[in-house]
């Protein structure tokens, strides 16, 4: 029997974008990215470019905690623009060296005591940034929908190789592109696909920002400010999980799947665990955002510390506003935004 080739790749870039399917049981598939944001950037620049936006050899920048910036480094790389990223604290030495050496000059805030002020600084820093530099583009990540584009082909990915008909995505809502543009595009196909996201408490996003978890690092799936690129109405359901939670995902998929991966991916996976209990004649897809070596020595080396799935159970609320930590979850049912509910503004 013969095996087709593989391809062979233009760039580094359009390899690593590639997922992988796996399959975790009868009724759950999970969706693993090297990392899924440079899906993400590489539309995006490929967009600006077609549309003279921007030009190869300027410099495009933007704000981020890892992966974003990473991906943007590619996307730059791979096609001739410069990049300058505002990083945060959080950023690993792995990661910054990567940058560094892909051509990106990067600054990083000074340490700040939460997730809203280091946020808040980066953006601040950009738009200093901008007015000094007017000739920089702001890649606006959070907020620029042009970041949905590169899904269309995750999207005619895993409509190639599942049935849509009964099918749920489970991940982490972040910047609302990933999941929001994977799902956007899957429900041309069928209307009926679900979207369940995932929020760390101390998130806007879906107003969990009045509940504080010390040990909060689920970098890349909540918000201290609002992000216009989060489409609300796309959302089916919300679960909203401590760090705890989260590992123990996180442990669990390594223990029980041999998938290493990272903290938001045992998030997702947590949460469609459950789902796949309330709903076992739907497929759960979980979104594996990225890998888990940025997490090792926070997550993985606790792996002591992880409790058994079979023990979690989440509270069941109505609204956001009868969410209790450790982990609850609510049907949004495809809303807006709630009027009269002031969601902050970035």
């Amino acid at each position: 029997m013969t095996h087709p080739a593989p391809p062979v790749h233009p760039h580094i870039a359009d390899a690593l974008k590639v997922p992988d399917l796996v399959r975790l049981t009868d009724g759950m598939v999970l969706l693993r990215f090297e990392s899924m944001k440079i899906y993400s950037a590489l539309g995006a620049v490929r967009h600006l470019l077609d549309r003279g936006t921007v030009r190869p050899g300027q410099t495009v920048i933007d704000s981020s905690s890892g992966i974003y910036a990473y991906a943007l480094a590619l996307a730059c790389h791979r096609h001739g623009l410069r990049c300058h990223i505002v990083a945060s604290t959080t950023v690993d030495a792995t990661t910054l060296a990567q940058l560094e050496i892909l051509g990106a000059t990067v600054e990083q805030v000074r340490p700040s005591r939460n997730l809203k002020l280091d946020q808040e600084l980066r953006v601040r820093r950009v738009r200093e940034i901008l007015v000094e530099r007017p000739d920089f583009h702001w890649m606006r990540q959070y907020h620029d929908d042009i970041h949905y584009l590169g899904y269309r082909e995750v999207a005619d990915a895993v409509a190639a190789a599942l049935p849509v008909d009964a099918l749920t995505v489970v991940g982490g809502v972040g910047s609302g592109a990933s999941t929001g543009g994977l799902v956007e595009h899957l429900r041309r196909r069928d209307p009926s696909v679900r979207l369940v996201g995932v929020q760390p408490f101390g998130s806007v996003t879906f107003g969990s920002q009045d509940h504080h978890d010390p040990e909060a690092i689920i970098a890349g799936i909540g918000s201290s400010i609002a992000f216009d690129n989060v489409r609300h109405h796309l959302y089916d359901a919300v679960h909203w999980m401590d760090f705890g939670h989260a590992l123990s995902g996180t442990v669990a998929l390594l223990r029980e799947h041999a998938v290493f991966a990272g903290l938001s991916t045992g998030a997702a996976y947590l949460a469609a665990v459950h789902e796949a209990r309330r709903h076992p004649d739907r497929l759960q897809l979980v979104i594996g955002a990225d890998t888990g070596h940025r997490y090792v020595e926070r997550v993985h080396a606790r792996h002591r510390e992880a409790a058994d799935l079979a023990s979690l159970k989440p509270a069941e609320v109505d609204s956001p506003e009868e969410m209790s930590m450790p982990w609850s979850t609510a049907a949004w049912n495809r809303a807006a935004w709630p009027t009269g509910r002031k969601e902050p503004s970035a």
